[in-house]
């Protein structure tokens, strides 16, 4: 499901494997997104350290669902669809309002996202958005806004690595061709107390 070789779990050995059924989901499902690091487990094994911190991580103070909202936001900027309908599938089950969900894609699609949102969280999108289609002009100012609306430095953190990663991981799919065929759209890694649990449920 990518422009680039891939190993599947029937076919995974040794440390693939074993990673492989830390990460497995239903029916030992296994996201495209994981496996375009087959070839290379130990990348495999950065990105989901990554991502459980920055996303899934009981220490962040953030709301779950607005960090979700980020990534969702960052890749349409991005144009990667792959990240944008799983993380909305993602979103979708944590709202439990599928109206709700449907509302704010809508936004998105449309950049109506600060008619969704209180100014404070709009903040963050607006930083998002210069964080990620014009990062070479970022200075100390653009933070100010953040603090303004009353997020902390801690949080304005939390921001700024999510929509890094976001950043990170869709240029790794758009650069390899990965695609949804056979993924099982919204599962993560929910168990934020355990920051080594990576079974998708």
């Amino acid at each position: 499901m990518s422009w680039i070789h891939t190993i599947n779990y029937k076919e995974a050995k040794g440390p693939l494997k074993k990673l492989y059924d830390r990460i497995k989901g239903p029916y030992r499902t296994i996201d495209n997104v994981l496996t375009i690091h087959s070839l290379r487990p130990h990348t495999l094994s950065g990105h989901m350290a990554l991502y459980k911190s920055v996303l899934h991580h009981s220490e962040n103070t953030l709301p779950k669902w607005y960090l979700e909202a980020l990534g969702i936001f960052t890749s349409h900027l991005n144009n990667c669809t792959y990240c944008f309908e799983h993380h909305l599938a993602g979103l979708s089950r944590l709202w439990r309002d599928n109206e709700k969900t449907q509302s704010f894609k809508d936004a998105v699609l449309r950049d109506h996202v600060k008619t969704f949102f209180e100014p404070k969280w709009n903040a963050g999108f607006q930083y998002a958005k210069n964080l990620t289609l014009d990062p070479q002009n970022l200075n100390e100012q653009d933070i100010v806004p953040l603090r303004n609306v009353g997020f902390t430095d801690g949080e304005i953190l939390e921001i700024n690595q999510v929509v890094s990663y976001f950043n990170y991981v869709n240029r790794s799919v758009v650069g390899l061709g990965v695609n949804l065929k056979g993924d099982v759209l919204g599962l993560s890694p929910n168990d934020s107390d355990d920051p080594n649990n990576w079974n998708h449920n």
